[in-house]
């Protein structure tokens, strides 16, 4: 084994292609963004924690004596490390705690403090450094949304009379929606959450468009003409756009008062459209109106009808009218009083507490309508409404498009961090509303923000999220890609998102902004296609959540290939011309070419290369990472490759595996994205390698050693045999020889499907594509015994097995080796704890941990008095409920962890205070040694220099401007962790040399600190442990698979079969050279399924084993045939394979010649061991009394409607009878039919199947009386 890495011959005809970013990007940066633990606390954007506790603080009780403000939070290292956690089954978080100020406004509680406190809000699920979190010992993934943006949609439906529906719907972040949309009769409604319906002409007069006038003068409708009578008498003929009303006042007595109160009154003389008459002249001078609005007289009028439509159906005159019809329709009843029916409209979408469109929400509306309104106003605007009204009669007119919903403008995505947001949301505000409480109830007495806050709130809201939310999910683990895909995965289901049966086609197909964006192929088969997609390789989500992907500048024909690409949204792109990866550039990278394919939105035109805007990066730019790693996709058809992109997602981990011969380029880089290898971290030399560690000394220049508090080696401690979320088993080896130089980010190891830094899922095997006898019908497999004997595709997976010993209420649970009626034979393997031993060979029924329980108290009868009375008390009391290994499992214990919880009495309390003693003052010296290190590496960097005025936290000035550091100065300080950076002297350099080694000093600190905690609480407490449970054990066993017939194996193209023979080698087709080969696929398996990349791989891969060479064929961009055959030429093998083999049997040549090469296969998680079941006797259901289904039931095969008719069929009366009753549920036949099997006697009548029992009972619950009649 090497440390060199393997160079792969690259056939790809693209240059300059850009790195790929960070696969990982889309969650580690997303969380971080949350946390912000990297960023002082002055320096936070407002977003993510920091965000949501800005909202919810500060916190006044309901008399506005009280405030709560929020300063700022913290967090503090984690107890346990990752692994310990999934070993106790705990969860990897840490504690968060906000500094919080509480003061008085009241002048009256003089004696009441300003107080600044830090509090515990309660623990927090951390994400590990591979993107996952660590919940309760299992490692899962928080996936991603794909969800509708915020914003305005426009869309249309039809009518069943077939009128055209035009709506508009406002969608929120949160608060109320509403709806715009027209009706059959040409009216405009708004609708208020779905339900509540009035006209929009209404809502126009509630937010300050009272008369008729103001309305249509926003659409520019009519003219006012002043009401004389000269003047009218010009304009007979014309006709009215409003109302002419009368209004006059009215004294009445209210009856409950006996005050007078003067309301107004309203008559309509002349309604709208009204023709001007002379008659109707006087009418309108005696109505004393001042002016009249007229209808203008041109083409726009047409178009605005559906307004005048919208006035005749308004029931309201005025703003009061307005708002308290609003009222009536939302809340059911009359308002009390003006001010609340005005307040109501306000609240719903004026208020920042009630509605808040959201950044996006706002940039969303800004772009869609033109408008230009400051990205912090949040909430709608008049503004707002008015432009969707003026757009959406656009859209009536065909002046305007309908949105496309599935244009990835209008989906955004919901990363970690934004989930965690809204979920920090919802605690925060159950946990105001409990300060709140608690604030009105201390009245006079004095507090604290301790009192007020209780940190299971928060808790509670976030541990349910990680616990049972739809989008936080068990970790895909079988293999680095399998990790690596799930992180990156996207969902459209989840809370706030669809659902499986709402989901139609549109949402689940392919649209073109998904190029670049998501990938085309890689998609679940079966009832969520479509809903779940993968990340294509380049994308990345900008900050406003849309996924964006990058393209390089074009200008004039010439392709800017010095600069960064471009990254672009879905809105950006649109109306672009982007031309392909793969077009013929010049050396400058102008293209080479008079016409040039180009795609415009969802078109591919042919185009002139001036006309070009943007060309792709790269062509595997549309893919996910799992389909750019399948060589040659291009000459697959899609649906293959969709199976052979989520194949590659189940193949389980070689115990020795192999990278492709051919491959894509990509697997390095999945490998190192995936976390699971060790790289170096600087240039150095490895000093020290066994099969546990490594360690390496790194070059340090003097200043690096001057900040550091470490040393210059560092041991990496290697994972062995490390159990994975599906069973399947970590262990790294190193690559690396005591004496190598390493380099910066070299791969130190390999193993969990890696080989020398690069993914390895499977094995090059030598194929041919031929039949054989029959054996490989249907797609089966025929494999030579070789591959079986030399381990090719063995794995090794591992089972946990655990134990819990409790506390019952007859007494405690033991751990023993002393189980009662158990023979010395079964308990030799067992320690005294009564645990297996390690290296222990473990077949079914074997006891793995040993356990006795109280049994229940009863009556003893004499002879046990007596016994007991001789062989002392308790003799009999306890019963065995040991752990046995279940009937299919085979294997060899590897490992076995106690943890268990520390029981006190009196002496070991006492004993425990001394041990805490000691240990602080162990702690302390190991403090104060890393003071007097940090003291001289000062000294050394700032000693004799002047200092600039360095100040604690608190605003102290700890060092004065103007005096020179001295060893006594600096030795004088008490703390170092609370001075802030700031400048210490006028050297920039020094400066940043001060700050590293603070830095360092703190993260030393910090570990101690931990240390401390961790080793205090395992003194105190013992193992940490669920409640209720004293003692924890596991056993971890680990089992050798070697391939078997019933396995299911696939190649990277969908080309999946079962193994259905295991033929000796010596049978086996061979080539004319005698070299028999691996596996036999069938030939037929290619026309059909179209999936012609695998002979395209098969070809190519023989030429590279022949000459020992590795190959990158990206996708689209890959070999071409003419390469191909020149390397098969080089290899001196056949062009395309075509070889004549002979048969293992006779010897004899067979008579046409067979595609013959190297394909890389992979096993899958699909294993027969895993499935195999067979049942004679085993548990029944309850109340029908039949057999139980499934494997883990230990279940039955169902005799079901199709099968009886097959016995049926051929008469076969007995055994029918059987079936439905003696082998289901006719309890007494079976019980029967037990005794005389054992008895040796004639089988009895089957009796009455339970079932028949529970339809009697059914029809009796109806209130039938049903009896039978002998």
């Amino acid at each position: 084994m090497s440390a060199t890495q393997t160079e792969r011959l690259n056939f790809s005809s693209v240059q300059n292609k850009p790195d790929y970013p960070d696969f990982l990007d889309i969650q580690i940066k997303s969380f971080q963004d949350f946390f912000q633990l990297e960023t002082k606390s002055e320096e936070r954007g407002n977003e993510g924690l920091y965000k949501t506790f800005m909202e919810n603080f500060p916190i006044t009780d309901t008399r506005n004596q009280f405030v709560l403000e929020f300063l700022d939070y913290f967090v503090d290292p984690p107890r346990y490390s990752i692994q310990e956690c999934i070993e106790r089954g705990l969860t990897y978080s840490v504690p968060l705690k906000a500094r919080l100020k509480l003061y008085c406004t009241d002048e009256e509680h003089e004696d009441f403090e300003t107080i600044v406190q830090d509090v515990y809000l309660g623990t927090i699920p951390y994400m590990t450094p591979s993107g996952t979190f660590c919940i309760n010992g299992a490692e899962r993934v928080v996936v991603s949304q794909l969800h509708r943006s915020p914003g305005v949609f426009f869309g249309q439906s039809f009518h069943a009379n077939g009128t055209k529906l035009y709506s508009a719907r406002v969608i929120p972040f949160k608060g109320s929606w509403i709806e715009f949309a027209t009706d059959i009769n040409s009216v405009m409604y708004a609708y208020i959450d779905r339900k509540k319906k009035l006209p929009v002409t209404t809502l126009f007069r509630a937010i300050g468009f009272e008369r008729d006038k103001d309305i249509l003068e926003i659409f520019d409708l009519a003219e006012e003409i002043k009401a004389t009578k000269t003047g009218l008498k010009k304009y007979m003929g014309r006709k009215l756009a409003a109302r002419v009303l009368k209004t006059w006042h009215e004294d009445f007595v209210d009856e409950d008062t006996g005050e007078v109160v003067s309301i107004e009154r309203n008559e309509i003389i002349l309604d709208r459209d009204t023709v001007l008459e002379k008659e109707h002249i006087e009418e309108i001078l005696e109505s004393g109106s001042k002016t009249i609005l007229l209808h203008k007289e041109d083409n726009q009028l047409a178009d605005y009808a559906i307004i005048h439509n919208t006035l005749q159906k308004d029931p309201t005159n005025s703003e009061k009218e307005a708002v308290e019809h609003i009222y009536r329709q939302l809340r059911n009843a009359e308002p009390p009083d003006e001010e609340t029916a005005r307040g109501i409209i306000n609240k719903l979408f004026f208020s920042d507490q009630r509605y808040n469109l959201g950044e996006v929400g706002r940039y969303r509306m800004n772009k869609k309508l033109g408008l230009d309104i400051e990205m912090e106003k949040q909430v709608l605007t008049k503004e707002d409404i008015i432009t969707i009204v003026k757009y959406l009669i656009e859209l009536i007119n065909s002046k305007a498009e309908i949105d496309d919903i599935d244009h990835l403008s209008n989906r955004r995505v919901r990363t970690v961090g934004e989930q965690l947001s809204s979920q920090f949301g919802v605690g925060l505000a159950r946990m105001a509303r409990t300060i709140r409480e608690r604030m009105n109830v201390r009245d006079n007495e004095v507090f604290t923000p301790i009192d007020l806050i209780n940190a299971k709130t928060l808790s509670s809201v976030i541990n349910s999220f990680f616990g049972t939310n739809q989008l936080s999910q068990f970790m895909d683990q079988t293999n680095p890609l399998a990790e690596i895909t799930h992180k990156r995965r996207l969902s459209a289901l989840g809370p706030g998102g669809l659902s499986r049966e709402r989901a139609g086609f549109e949402v689940r197909d392919v649209h073109y902004t998904h190029y670049g964006r998501l990938c085309p192929i890689e998609t679940p088969e079966g009832p969520n296609i479509g809903l779940i997609s993968s990340l294509s390789v380049y994308a990345k989500v900008n900050n406003l959540g849309f996924i964006e992907t990058p393209y390089r500048k074009v200008e004039n024909g010439k392709i800017d290939l010095k600069n960064e690409p471009i990254y672009l949204s879905a809105e950006e792109e649109e109306e672009k011309l982007i031309a392909q990866a793969n077009i013929p550039l010049k050396k400058d990278g102008t293209i080479d070419s008079d016409r040039v394919i180009a795609r415009e939105e969802g078109d591919f035109p042919v185009v002139e290369p001036k006309q070009v805007n943007y060309a792709d990066v790269a062509p595997n730019q549309i893919a996910s990472i799992s389909a750019s790693l399948i060589p040659f996709l291009e000459h697959d058809d899609a649906n293959r490759a969709l199976m052979g992109s989520n194949m590659m997602r189940q193949a389980v981990p070689l115990l020795r595996a192999e990278a492709p011969i051919v491959g894509t380029g990509l697997e390095r880089q999945v490998a190192s994205d995936s976390r699971v290898l060790i790289n170096a971290e600087g240039d150095g030399v490895v000093e020290y390698v066994d099969a546990n560690e490594i360690v390496i000394k790194y070059d340090r220049t003097d200043d690096e050693r001057l900040v550091s508090f470490d040393d210059d080696s560092k041991t990496y401690n290697l994972i062995k045999f490390r159990k994975t979320n599906q069973s399947t088993s970590i262990n790294l080896k190193p690559i690396v020889k005591k004496g190598d130089r390493v380099t910066k980010g070299q791969v130190l190891c390999q193993g969990y499907a890696t080989e020398d830094g690069e993914l390895a899922l499977g094995r090059n095997m030598k194929v041919a594509f031929m039949p054989w006898k029959g054996y490989n019908f249907e797609d089966a497999i025929v494999i030579s015994e070789k591959v079986v004997r030399e381990d090719i595709f063995t794995s090794i997976h591992i089972d946990e097995y655990s134990l819990e010993v409790r506390d019952t209420k007859l007494g405690n649970e033991e751990l023993t080796n002393d189980i009662p009626n158990v023979s010395e034979e079964a308990t030799k393997d067992l320690d005294e704890h009564g645990m297996i031993r390690i290296g222990a060979e473990v077949k079914p029924g074997d006891i793995l941990i040993g356990k006795i329980t109280p049994k229940g108290e009863s009556d003893p009868t004499p002879e046990e008095k007596l016994l007991r009375a001789i062989f002392g008390d308790k003799a009999g009391d306890v019963k065995d409920a040991s752990l046995k290994a279940s009937p299919s499992l085979r294997g060899v214990v590897i490992d076995k962890k106690l943890f268990a919880r520390a029981i006190k009495d009196k002496r070991k309390r006492a004993k425990d205070k001394e041990d805490i003693a000691e240990l602080e003052a162990k702690y302390d010296a190991k403090f104060d040694a890393l003071k007097e290190v940090l003291v001289e590496k000062l000294f050394a960097i700032v000693g004799g220099k002047t200092a600039q005025g360095v100040m604690n936290d608190l605003g102290e000035v700890v060092f004065p401007k103007g005096k020179k550091y001295t060893l006594k100065m600096l030795n004088a300080v008490e703390d170092y962790t609370h001075l802030t950076g700031g400048t210490w002297t006028t050297d920039d350099d020094t400066n940043r040399m001060v700050k590293d080694l603070m830095h360092n000093y703190k993260i030393k600190e910090n570990d101690l600190q931990g240390n401390l905690r961790r080793e205090k609480f395992t003194i105190s407490v013992g193992d940490e442990l669920p409640s209720g449970i004293l003692k924890l054990a596991k056993v971890y066993i680990a089992k050798k698979r070697k391939l078997k017939v019933g396995d299911k194996m696939a190649g990277r193209h969908g080309n999946k079969g079962i193994v259905a023979r295991i033929v000796r080698e010596e049978d086996m087709p061979f080539l004319e050279d005698g070299t028999p080969v691996d596996i036999v696929l069938n030939p037929l398996g290619v026309p059909s399924r179209m999936n012609i990349g695998q002979i395209y791989e098969t070809v190519l891969g023989w030429a590279g084993q022949k000459l020992g060479s590795k190959y990158a064929t990206p996708i689209f961009d890959g070999a071409t045939l003419d390469q191909i055959n020149e390397l098969t030429d080089k290899a001196g093998i056949p062009r395309f394979g075509h070889t004549y083999l002979y048969d293992g049997g006779t010897g004899q040549r067979f008579d046409q010649p067979a595609t013959v090469g190297v394909i890389y296969m992979l096993k899958l998680g699909h294993m027969v061991d895993d499935k195999m079941h067979a049942r004679s006797i085993g548990p029944y259901s309850l109340i029908t009394q039949q057999p139980l289904g499934g494997k883990a039931q230990f279940g039955g095969q169902r005799f079901g409607e199709m099968e009886v008719w097959a016995l049926e069929a051929y008469g076969a009366s007995s055994t029918l009878r059987e079936i439905l009753t003696v082998k289901s549920d006719d309890v007494i036949g079976r019980a029967k039919t037990y005794e005389s099997i054992v008895k040796g006697e004639a089988m009895p009548e089957p009796g009455l199947p339970e079932s028949f029992n529970v339809l009697m009972h059914e029809l009796k619950g109806l209130g039938l009386d049903i009896r039978l009649e002998e």
